[in-house]
């Protein structure tokens, strides 16, 4: 029963980060198009470091520590779709610390990336989380 437990707040906390992961290089798009300084600036800034700083970072150390926990007590940290799983969600992390690096790049006013660079950036989420469904999903190996 617990796993049970441990397993809705897993999936609850994957829903936050990949919520923030989503919609934090969304505000960078349009973060960069405003002159540093401005009033605009300082409001994307204060969005930009609550959503990293009380959404995606908790929930990411809860994803990792409930996922970890459901690997060891569920599978032993066997099998093959587990690993590529783990090693997908190793890729989202540090995706994760690109993100605080541009939130502090905008934060010291040295931004110099367009915001077509953040559009892009804003699917590599997308793309590891579709890898991480088909490996738990599916489990193809």
């Amino acid at each position: 029963m617990m796993d049970l437990w441990i397993k809705a707040l897993h999936v609850l906390a994957v829903i936050s980060w990949m919520a923030g992961l989503l919609y934090l290089p969304r505000l960078f798009v349009y973060h960069a198009g405003v002159v540093a300084g401005s009033e605009q600036d300082k409001l994307f800034q204060v969005m930009e470091q609550r959503l990293y700083r009380y959404i995606m970072r908790p929930a990411m150390l809860v994803a990792w520590l409930t996922g970890l926990w459901l690997a060891w007590s569920s599978f032993g940290f066997r099998g093959g779709w587990l690993h590529a799983k783990l090693a997908f969600v190793v890729l989202l992390t540090a995706h994760h610390g690109f993100q605080g690096r541009w939130l502090k790049n905008f934060a010291a006013g040295t931004n110099t990336k367009p915001g077509r660079f953040f559009r892009i950036q804003n699917e590599v989420p997308t793309l590891l989380m579709i890898g991480i469904v088909v490996f738990v999903i599916v489990k193809p190996f």
